[in-house]
């Protein structure tokens, strides 16, 4: 079966999955790509091969992290086994043959490529982690592998838009306690003391003022429930545990 792969402008082989085209079943249907959850571990790594092969490479090429929404950079040297995740949120590599995997539920993946220094990287941000500057880590680790920021692109894959977001004053507080002029990224809610937050606009802010060029893909994960697993539509739903989608990159031409 061939397997769904959104793609942005990134001078890199990479991919940011939907939930199509895997072998898992029930509200795990049917490319669960997150070795954390209740899916049937060889169901995961089926998928998970199947997303490998999709982007060129075989399955051991793919690694991951134990996702803590913070800001911890690994910077990845060789694949490691599923059971010696880094907790961190983030990968940035130089070496061919790897392939960096992000797995998100309404989360934004961000995916990161110098393509003239051989330089990619990968993170996680949730609103969390993007406030307290996961994306600026990631960057200034590639720039140590030797990326340049002007030279870096950046794409941020399907995550929870500002349309489906409510959020409440202790978010748009701790957000804009970091960042005074953040306020535009916020729009009245539908209900009192509620916002709708703009989580993939803040993070293009984020990361054009650290001076990398950054887009959004424009997909939403909350609403548009046949294309993406969400978090957020689960727990309003009151529904149980949930897949999560991949996105993944590797180092260009090599």
């Amino acid at each position: 079966m061939t397997v769904p792969t959104l793609t942005a402008s990134l001078p890199a082989p990479h991919g940011f999955f939907t939930r199509a085209g895997g072998v898992s079943t029930g509200r795990f249907a049917s490319l669960n790509c997150s070795l954390s959850g209740r899916d049937d571990p060889e169901a995961v790594r089926e998928n998970r091969a199947r997303a490998a092969d999709a982007l060129g490479l075989p399955p051991e090429a793919l690694v991951g992290l134990t996702q803590v929404h913070g800001v911890a950079v690994e910077v990845v040297r060789g694949a490691w086994a599923e059971e010696a995740r880094p907790k961190a949120d983030a990968m940035v590599t130089d070496r061919p043959g790897l392939l960096l995997g992000i797995v998100t539920g309404d989360c934004a993946p961000v995916l990161f490529a110098d393509a003239g220094a051989g330089v990619v990287g990968a993170a996680h941000a949730g609103w969390r982690g993007a406030v307290a500057g996961i994306l600026e880590a990631t960057v200034e680790a590639m720039e140590r592998l030797g990326a340049a920021r002007q030279r870096i692109a950046a794409a941020i894959g399907p995550c929870v838009s500002q349309a489906s977001y409510e959020v409440g004053p202790d978010l748009r507080d701790a957000v804009l306690a970091r960042n005074a002029d953040a306020g535009a990224h916020f729009a009245p809610g539908r209900r009192a003391e509620r916002w709708q937050f703009d989580l993939p606009g803040y993070c293009v802010a984020r990361l054009r003022a650290a001076g990398v060029a950054a887009t959004w893909i424009g997909r939403d994960t909350l609403g548009e429930p046949d294309a993406f697993f969400s978090h957020r539509r689960a727990t309003l739903a009151g529904d149980g545990p949930i897949g999560h989608q991949l996105s993944a990159i590797a180092v260009p031409g090599r």
